[in-house]
């Protein structure tokens, strides 16, 4: 949760996320376990894991990934546009929500 929590801490505090208040989860897939929590206020709250199954509740933005990757971004040894663009990350969100992710990202 602690690479998560950089990763996303990082995307939360750029200012173009002023106002920005979702829900968001990574599911990591070689775990078996998705990590919810919230983004908003410029920071991320709340993070929690909990397996992965069918009562996960279905947040407003949604990443699919490895650990290795997880950790891999986090060191900098990944750029999330390459991954994002070879299938490697998945993201998931709304139209709107992809449109300023992409201002971010």
């Amino acid at each position: 949760m602690t690479a998560l929590s950089g990763v996303l801490g990082d995307l939360a505090a750029n200012p173009a996320a002023a106002g920005l208040d979702r829900s968001l989860s990574c599911r990591l897939t070689d775990l078996d376990q998705v990590v919810l929590g919230r983004l908003s206020s410029g920071s991320v709250k709340d993070l929690h894991a909990v397996p992965d199954g069918p009562g996960v509740p279905k947040a407003d933005i949604r990443l699919t990934m490895t650990s290795d990757d997880l950790v891999a971004l986090t060191d900098g040894r990944l750029s999330f546009g390459s991954a994002w663009a070879s299938g490697r990350i998945k993201l998931e969100a709304g139209l709107r929500d992809l449109l300023r992710l992409r201002k971010l990202l």
